[in-house]
């Protein structure tokens, strides 16, 4: 028992100089990483905008644009389909069925599995094709 005593007290005062070097002297000191997709764009604004957030919203909102484009100039009239659900739908209608049912696979998939999330990116890519395709 002693012997272990001995080793582990040999031990301490190498890993006290370890942290002093690396650790716990740098605690409050920024380094430059890079590029990150979860740091915030603008750290003082009420909101955490995030690289991640911001391309989030600018494709909900570029897509909501692209189908208002098409329903004013291309499709005048809408371009309504009564699809395998029974519904007569739209553009817009039908982006919103895909942008509500990737939410809610993107949900289950982080409560069920975690994370990677690169799986149900494709699933709900496959998700708005068929709802654009069938429904």
């Amino acid at each position: 028992m002693m012997r272990h005593l001995i080793w582990i007290a040999t031990l301490l005062p190498g890993t006290a100089f370890g942290q002093a070097a690396t650790g716990w002297g740098n605690v409050g000191k920024q380094d430059d990483k890079g590029f990150s997709w979860t740091d915030p764009l603008w750290p003082d604004f009420w909101m955490a905008w995030t690289p991640a957030t911001f391309a989030l919203f600018c494709g909900i909102f570029g897509a909501i644009a692209f189908v208002a484009v098409l329903e004013v100039w291309k499709y005048p009239d809408g371009l309504e389909r009564k699809g395998i659900l029974g519904l007569t739908t739209t553009l817009g209608d039908r982006l919103f069925i895909t942008l509500l049912g990737s939410a809610y696979i993107f949900l289950a998939w982080l409560g069920f599995v975690g994370q990677p999330i690169w799986i149900p990116l494709f699933i709900a890519i496959a998700w708005g094709i068929f709802v654009f395709w069938k429904i």
